[in-house]
């Protein structure tokens, strides 16, 4: 009875595999962003306008470069590359932009944001606001962006709205009067609300992105600006997957051939595995470029280094005369730390190049750290509940291959 349905457990699990590769193959792979190098994109090279008292030295260009990252991460635009080019030029590319023109204008806009009194006095500027947030509007009101200063900037604030209490104060961007509200009162909260003249709430969001991401220290110009393609063209992308795809079988065929049974549970957990890591990466919008691939082919070698070892510890149990599940049992508890350990260690480093890494080699580090998380949840638990499924199916006290 057990051994019926354990068989009935284990046919269950393989078609419900075979089901969601069959069914998230398609949706995974659409939904999954490619790289510039994969993909191409958008191009734009932006010089610094060098004003009268406003010198542009290399802190100058660096302070640009994080407001524009920051920006360019508000439009969702993952693993920007931006780098300097020589001593006033910016260089960004950019993949999978929808409206390439859209993403321009954010880019290159000053967003230079001022409270003005009615004879033009600068009363609080932008580098005291905290956060900004765009509002659709509700009851026949118009869009709107919500701003929220710091400690400093509510004190101004406060100190503003009391002084001009009966009159306008100017709300200014980029010396462009965006409204002028009558105060009617202190505002001692720190929050103000910039209404009216807004065409949609995409405009109004617009404008929050640029708020709340901070001001150029300088204003730009555009120099070039084209549409590129794959850096590696389609043929080096056809023959990486090809080359990734007949890796993995590779794989799959040597377990299944040395482990037999066992082998061909490794390789319907690597199935899943290969499902989880792909599906996370679609839904977490993450970026897939060559470098990419290649972490994720690294990490199913980890994963499969994970399957070898849990085996050979089950071998050496049942040599020392253990029942076939105590071994499993017992397989698994001895290699746990040395997976966790090595595990640990890799991704411990794929943090590191995600923190500190930009394009590709941050594409290689986000693969690889989700697959080494796959990897362990799968190998771990997966591996370990078929194995054991596999042991109430035979009678001998062994799994062939094992």
């Amino acid at each position: 009875m057990r051994k019926n349905t354990s068989m009935a457990i284990i046919a269950s699990i393989v078609v419900v595999i075979i089901g969601l590769a069959y069914f998230t193959a398609k949706p995974i792979l659409n939904n999954l962003q490619l790289g510039l190098d994969l993909r191409g994109g958008l191009h734009v090279v932006l010089m610094a306008d060098e004003k009268e008292g406003q010198e542009v030295t290399t802190d100058t260009i660096q302070k640009a470069i994080g407001v524009l990252r920051n920006r360019i991460d508000s439009l969702g635009v993952k693993e920007p590359i931006i780098y300097p080019q020589g001593k006033n030029r910016i260089v960004i590319e950019l993949a999978g932009v929808n409206d390439p023109e859209q993403a321009v204008n954010i880019i290159k806009n000053t967003a230079q944001l001022e409270f003005r009194d009615e004879s033009g006095k600068i009363l609080v500027t932008g580098k005291d606001l905290k956060d900004a947030q765009a509002s659709p509007g509700t009851g026949g009101q118009g869009p709107s962006v919500n701003l929220e200063f710091n400690a400093e900037g509510t004190k101004l604030f406060a100190a503003a709205t009391a002084a001009n209490v009966g009159k306008r104060i100017a709300i200014v961007i980029d010396d462009q009067v965006i409204s002028a509200p009558n105060v009617n009162g202190v505002i001692p909260s720190g929050q103000a609300e910039i209404s009216g003249g807004f065409a949609d709430a995409e405009e109004a969001q617009n404008l929050a992105v640029l708020l709340r991401s901070g001001a150029l220290p300088v204003s730009f110009s555009i120099m070039e600006k084209r549409t590129v393609g794959p850096t590696l063209g389609l043929d080096s992308l056809n023959l990486s997957v090809k080359a990734a795809v007949v890796g993995l079988i590779a794989i799959l065929l040597f377990m299944i051939g040395y482990y037999l049974l066992p082998g061909l549970v490794a390789s319907i957990s690597m199935v899943l595995y290969s499902i989880l890591v792909l599906g996370t990466m679609a839904s977490l919008g993450s970026v897939l470029t060559l470098p990419g691939i290649a972490g994720f082919v690294l990490s199913i070698g980890m994963a499969v280094d994970a399957n070898i070892i849990i085996y050979e510890h089950i071998k050496e149990e049942l040599r020392f005369g253990k029942t076939l599940k105590a071994a499993i049992e017992a397989g698994f508890a001895r290699a746990f730390w040395t997976i966790f350990d090595s595990n640990l260690t890799t991704l411990i480093a794929a943090v590191v190049l995600i923190w500190f890494g930009t394009g590709p080699i941050k594409g290689f580090a986000v693969t690889l750290s989700i697959g080494i998380v796959a990897s362990m949840l799968v190998a771990l638990t997966f591996t370990r509940y078929l194995l054991v499924l596999c042991a109430d199916i035979t009678k001998k006290n062994k799994l062939y291959g094992v």
